[in-house]
């Protein structure tokens, strides 16, 4: 049972990981684990990547609420992504329960980094505002999804921070459109990742009830900045600065835990 504080931090951090998950549609796990394990102070990573795949599925479906009034959302890719991603998903996240919990936060910082290199590298490439996702491109959708869900299970992240360059990847949408769609992604993601850490036990029900609180009004926030940000190459940029600072705050923790 945590203390009444750690339940205010929870809420406070719920509402961050929403913001994230609004303005960049990535995010949630990526911030909602270290906040659990360092800020709120879950003792055991696994409870806290379960925990946050719950929350963090919950507040991506509040966000892809608010993109779809804004029209964000390309529906079928994000279906088709979603629908191979499940699949490595939940492969991913049975593997990740039997791994050690701070080696796989020093693994998952290793990746962010990556991501966030990429990211930057193509910041001024608007991509085509008509993109689609058709006969032509589906492999290559479908295996960046499959691939996408594999990491997301494996590290028990809603997947966000991979699935918005993957999206962009291999559609070219630009990246107001590839933050929209990637929630429907995250959600199904998340959902999947949390129902197999929930049969184990894993999840910290009134933890994930405080962060989903928070992120709601998080999110609705994020949304309207996102909406502002986009077509200029900025979002891409808030997008990579993010993932760099939390990938070196979880490099330094977990390299302590580890050594």
């Amino acid at each position: 049972m945590l203390e009444p504080l750690q339940y205010v931090l929870g809420l406070l951090s719920g509402s961050l990981v929403g913001f994230s998950l609004g303005l960049v549609g990535g995010g949630g796990s990526i911030l909602a684990v270290p906040l659990m394990v360092y800020l709120v102070g879950v003792s055991s990573p696994h409870v806290a990547i379960g925990t946050s795949a719950l929350a963090v599925a919950v507040n991506a479906a509040t966000g892809l609420a608010s993109h779809a009034r804004e029209h964000t959302v390309k529906w079928r890719c994000g279906g088709m992504y979603a629908a191979a991603g499940v699949l490595g998903a939940l492969g991913g996240s049975t593997i990740g329960k039997a791994f050690d919990g701070q080696k796989l936060l020093f693994l998952f910082a290793l990746v962010m980094i990556v991501v966030g290199i990429l990211m930057l590298r193509g910041r001024k490439a608007l991509g085509i505002a008509g993109a689609q996702c058709n006969r032509e491109n589906a492999p290559k959708v479908l295996g960046y999804g499959l691939g996408t869900g594999i990491f997301s299970g494996f590290f028990g992240i809603g997947g966000g921070f991979l699935i918005v360059p993957g999206l962009v990847a291999s559609t070219s949408m630009p990246i107001i459109n590839a933050v929209g769609t990637s929630l429907v992604a995250v959600t199904a993601f998340g959902l999947t990742t949390a129902a197999n850490y929930a049969f184990s036990g894993l999840i910290d029900w009134a933890l994930a009830g405080v962060f989903i609180t928070g992120g709601i009004a998080g999110g609705f926030i994020g949304t309207i900045v996102a909406k502002r940000l986009s077509g200029t190459g900025t979002l891409t940029t808030v997008f990579a600065v993010l993932i760099f600072v939390v990938a070196a705050y979880m490099l330094v923790k977990s390299v302590g835990a580890i050594v």
